[in-house]
């Protein structure tokens, strides 16, 4: 795909992130777009950025969708397609992510579904409802975000990360397996994998958000008991931390993992689209995913081990704020 121009893409997790940057990026491109996401009041602010980066012709919808919900899914499908007037489209981007869901041990199930439900079920759900309107277009690619975690499914030796890892790993597999399975049943539509290292984006504060708490700063004492004990957990003493040091803990960490990340949303929008224009099917993201990639690769025994940890940090990659998508 050369060029975006007179396409239509679907960008999954609009609202923030990278979601919003491929939207505006797509759409100061001439390609149509349509953005899904539950917070209704970041897609409208996705929206106007969009359109200030497009023409006055470019048209830019936004659904109220949760991509772990199939109907909602199958909903937000058919009103693309009515909106743009349209039984095809050419991209689509299954970009949607929330972390939680750390220990299967001895985490809330709840939590551990959910973020499996959105990240891998987001991908499966949409998939299955736009794959006919690839289909029927003369050429389609789907864009599939997976994450570092999806090759290695750790953020540290102290912090489990059950959920979002395995979760990127069904993504991981699914897409690989699906390029063959396009290639025999429609030729003319790719699949692409993009898995991205540290990406300065909400997903840390979202998350929060997602699974029911309230912003990092307006935690209530109950949700932040709750969180102390995940830091104990992770082997920090917080006995003579009081509720606001905690808060702010939090609030900070959110501010950091957006802030001081090598690399931008919007940077690495510019690299899922190059690595797409390009024909690539594997687009990693980020020197750190790319330095990832070769450790593991190169010493999948060690993987798992405090000295492969210390590694990457010695390294340089993979400091206090980061973690995966």
């Amino acid at each position: 795909m050369k060029t975006f121009t007179g396409k239509l893409a679907v960008v999954t997790g609009g609202g923030t992130g990278m979601g919003r940057e491929l939207a505006i990026q797509l759409a100061s491109q001439g390609c149509a777009v349509a953005i899904c996401d539950i917070a209704a009041e970041r897609m409208t602010e996705t929206r106007k950025l969009c359109i200030e980066a497009g023409t006055a012709e470019t048209r830019v919808t936004i659904h109220e969708c949760d991509v772990a919900d199939e109907r909602q899914v199958i909903a937000f499908r058919d009103a693309v397609a009515a909106q743009h007037q349209t039984d095809h489209l050419n991209l689509l981007f299954n970009n949607a992510g929330v972390g939680g869901g750390g220990s299967f041990v001895n985490g809330d199930r709840g939590e551990w579904e959910r973020t499996f439900g959105i990240c891998w079920g987001g991908v499966y759900n949409c998939t299955r409802a736009f794959l006919p309107m690839a289909v029927a277009s003369e050429e389609a690619v789907i864009v599939n975000t997976s994450s570092v975690n999806g090759f290695w499914a750790s953020i540290g030796p102290a912090t489990p990360h059950t959920a979002y890892s395995a979760a990127k790993f069904a993504v991981k597999g699914f897409t690989e397996a699906l390029m063959t399975d396009l290639k025999v049943n429609a030729p003319h539509v790719k699949a692409a994998l993009v898995m991205p290292g540290h990406v300065g984006t909400e997903i840390v504060a979202n998350s929060f958000r997602m699974h029911g708490g309230s912003d990092p700063l307006e935690m209530s004492s109950e949700e932040v008991a709750q969180l102390r004990d995940r830091i104990q957990q992770m082997g920090m003493d917080t006995a003579n931390l009081d509720d606001d040091v905690i808060r702010q803990f939090v609030h900070q960490q959110a501010t950091d993992f957006r802030d001081k990340a090598p690399l931008s949303a919007a940077a690495a929008a510019t690299v899922i689209l190059e690595g797409v224009r390009d024909g690539h099917w594997r687009i990693l993201v980020g020197k750190d995913a790319a330095a990832l990639d070769q450790l593991v690769r190169s010493d999948p025994e060690s993987a798992y081990e405090e000295s492969f940890f210390a590694r990457l940090l010695k390294e340089g990659h993979f400091g206090p704020a980061a973690g995966g998508q």
